[in-house]
């Protein structure tokens, strides 16, 4: 069983969008969906009753992928953040991959949901050249995580008193005990709002910084970066 968890603060507007791409999976496998809420205004949670999505209390996205992973009965993790939508056969092949991989934990590359020329460009350079290159050096996820389950529990889950690139100390920590990889087979579609919100270059420096300083230091556990949870659609 694959179990999904995902992370939501006030995500009315993508939430369904998400829901449905994991409904429509040709996928022929059980799963459960897990949404871990850090208390939304609006209706997150009322969405996630519609599609039958199991709720616990969320937070920042460590706790809330934690406290989903709690419940979670599949012995595969996916975390998956709330603006994500996935190509129809997106389950079936990553699973595929896993398994033929012998993966424990991996990443993936990204596409934009609006995928025009500028983006599909912006997205090569800033987001998979990035990880691409960046995998070389340290592993690499954000966004989309996968792990066994087992992996999870020996590292503890995420660590919550990291403030920013959790993902990215995740998958370090969770090659210790399995393979690490990059999935080729697939890539699930992202929201392009933090971009949108934050320009291109903003976002793309901060996330070069602070992994530069995770490969020196070690996990970010001050907010010398100015890390926000959900600020996008304000």
């Amino acid at each position: 069983m694959i179990s999904i968890i995902i992370p939501t603060l006030n995500e009315e507007k993508y939430l369904p969008k998400l829901l449905r791409s994991i409904k429509e999976q040709d996928f022929k496998e059980e799963l459960e969906i897990i949404v871990a809420d850090a208390n939304s205004e609006d209706k997150t949670r009322e969405i996630a009753k519609k599609f039958s999505c199991k709720i616990v209390e969320g937070g920042l996205p460590a706790k809330a992928r934690n406290e989903g992973a709690k419940i979670a009965k599949g012995d595969f993790l996916l975390f998956i953040d709330a603006d994500i939508s996935l190509p129809k056969d997106f389950l079936r092949k990553i699973l595929a991959e896993i398994k033929r991989r012998d993966l424990g934990v991996a990443g993936f590359y990204l596409s934009a949901q609006d995928e025009t020329l500028f983006t599909k460009l912006l997205f090569a350079v800033f987001c998979n050249i990035f990880l691409r290159i960046g995998q070389k050096i340290m592993p690499m996820a954000c966004m989309v995580i996968f792990s066994k389950k087992n992996i999870h529990k020996n590292i503890h889950g995420f660590d919550e008193e990291i403030k920013i690139c959790e993902d990215v100390s995740y998958a370090r920590d969770g090659r210790r005990y399995g393979k690490f990889g990059i999935i080729k087979s697939t890539k699930p579609y992202i929201s392009t709002r933090r971009f949108k919100k934050d320009g291109w270059i903003k976002p793309y420096l901060k996330y070069l910084f602070a992994n530069v300083y995770i490969l020196i230091f070690g996990p970010i556990k001050t907010n010398i970066f100015n890390y926000k949870f959900n600020h996008y659609d304000k």
